[in-house]
């Protein structure tokens, strides 16, 4: 499923009208219609009593007909008007004269005090205050009736995205409404789908509103969906499901090498050798026997001594596939170890954690590359590659995650709630699965192995990194599920790993239909 930003969807409506002759009081009526249904679905009509609270833009459009279809179908509705009547325009001009002219009584909101009472005596609230263009803070009584809103206990609809939320980047501005659920329209929003925007959508559904889906083509944003799995051949051997190299480990990091390599063979790869400083080797073994190990000189701190280069050169030209920095150490020589060996490794690279660091100092590595690279860094990861602070890449994620990944050429995997998976062609996708208790220390180390195990089993680079997002953050909700998100650890999530592939394999499309999908109305 496609993810349009706010320009985006503005786009597809001028099209709609434009090109194929939809207009925008069809549009509105269908939107409206969208958002009834999933009230008489999800709370029912009868003798239930609706606060219906619209701005003056197409949102308060929408509202309005939401009224009317409550009002026509035996609903007690009441519509309170925010901001100045005189701005509505077009069909929510006309769907307002519409419902001006039924026994639905309007009122403006002078004051906070002139609408509790209805609100707190209501069954529920239907929120078309902003919709998806809010551009600055909310304030004054917008302020003052979303704070209400959420403290009411009511059930709440929010049409196409929480007011208060950005259509972009799902932040909150300033105030925002927590929603039960929340109808969008055409496509989701981003800001419907990256936190905490998604959070406060609640439950969240989609009508297309008649958009031709031939519209969507030029939209490089969506829902991260994975490839099916490729079948095992019975007659396979351990080589037949790849071997991945795994450079990572210092004296001071013994866990990062562990949960990379054994993650690998957890989610089904065949055969994982991991080259770590000789002293802690014999520790990690004692662990994870199935490791294959190979001992490498160290350096006075502990970590891999660029005197290994040579040799894992060759190594590396053997394998499928090279993973390259957790727990490496931010040592200077294995700093400077890991910038040459990305620069001639053959064979496709993933660089997580200190790999990262490395490279960042000098990213042109990267873009000279032939073979596949990845990359998957957290936030702070991320600001060092991209050399912008944190809290600008938080306010336009997508476009700098697509700008760093063409110029790159690289595929870059975001990592947070919601991971994003980005690729040099501007496509993105944006991961569902996973939840807040797998923010604990190992858990991407964990991923690192599950996106080379993918690979092993026979996907291209491209559709692995996306399968082993996804598989990643599904065994850590079947950790969830069964101990709860307090206290899950990176060997939480590895031993779900073969629960998570396994299920997927038997039921993928019900799998994300019934735990990732956005339903669709």
């Amino acid at each position: 499923m496609k993810v349009a930003t706010v320009q985006e969807m503005r786009n597809l409506d001028r099209r709609a009208i434009e090109e194929f002759g939809i207009i925008e009081d069809l549009l509105m009526e269908n939107a409206g219609n969208a958002a009834y249904f999933v009230i008489l679905k999800e709370f029912g009509m009868k003798n239930k009593k609706f606060i219906i609270l619209c701005g003056s833009g197409n949102n308060g459009g929408d509202g309005f007909v939401v009224a009317r279809k409550i009002h026509s179908n035996g609903g007690n509705v009441k519509v309170f008007l925010l901001g100045n009547k005189a701005k509505l325009k077009g069909a929510a001009k006309r769907n307002f004269d519409i419902i001006s002219r039924m026994p639905i009584e309007i009122q403006d909101v002078a004051s906070i005090e002139a609408i509790k009472k209805d609100v707190l005596h209501s069954d529920a609230i239907v929120d078309a205050i902003f919709g998806t263009g809010l551009t600055r803070g909310v304030g004054g009584i917008y302020k003052d009736v979303i704070e209400l809103i959420n403290k009411s206990g009511k059930t709440v609809f929010s049409i196409d995205i929480p007011s208060g939320i950005s259509g972009d980047t799902g932040y909150i501005m300033d105030s925002a409404v927590k929603a039960n659920f929340t109808v969008t329209y055409g496509l989701p929003k981003t800001g419907n789908i990256l936190y905490p925007g998604y959070e406060h959508c609640g439950k969240l559904s989609l009508s297309h509103i008649s958009f031709p889906p031939s519209i969507y083509d030029s939209v490089k944003v969506e829902i991260n969906t994975p490839p099916q799995l490729p079948k095992r051949d019975k007659n396979a051997h351990k080589g037949n499901f790849g071997e991945v190299l795994f450079i990572a480990g210092a004296s001071s990091y013994f866990g990062a090498p562990y949960f990379a390599a054994l993650s690998f063979l957890k989610a089904g790869g065949g055969y994982s050798r991991l080259a770590a400083p000789a002293s802690i080797s014999p520790f990690i073994a004692n662990k994870g026997s199935e490791i294959v190990f190979v001992p490498q000189k160290e350096t006075t701190s502990g970590s891999i001594s660029i005197e290994n280069e040579e040799a894992l050169l060759k190594l590396s030209d053997k394998m499928d596939m090279v993973v390259l920095g957790p727990g490496l150490s931010l040592n200077e020589e294995t700093q400077g170890l890991v910038r040459k060996l990305a620069a001639q490794i053959q064979k496709p690279l993933l660089i997580d954690g200190d790999g990262i660091t490395a490279v960042s100092a000098n990213i042109d590595i990267i873009k000279k590359r032939k073979a596949e690279t990845i990359l998957t860094p957290h936030l702070g990861e991320m600001s060092r590659i991209t050399k912008l602070p944190v809290s600008e890449i938080n306010q336009n994620k997508i476009k700098v995650l697509q700008k760093t990944a063409k110029e790159a050429s690289a595929i870059i995997v975001l990592k947070g709630a919601h991971s994003l998976i980005s690729y040099p062609d501007g496509r993105v996708f944006i991961n569902m699965s996973g939840n807040s208790g797998m923010a604990s220390a190992g858990s991407g180390d964990v991923l690192t192995g599950t996106v080379a195990a993918m690979f092993g089993l026979g996907l291209p680079v491209e559709d692995a990194v996306r399968s082993g997002v996804f598989m990643h953050g599904f065994a850590g909700d079947l950790a969830a599920a069964d101990i709860g998100e307090d206290g899950i650890t990176a060997g939480d999530i590895l031993d779900y790993l073969p629960c998570a592939v396994k299920q997927y394999r038997e039921n993928s499309n019900g799998i994300f239909r019934e735990n990732y999908g956005v339903e669709i109305v």
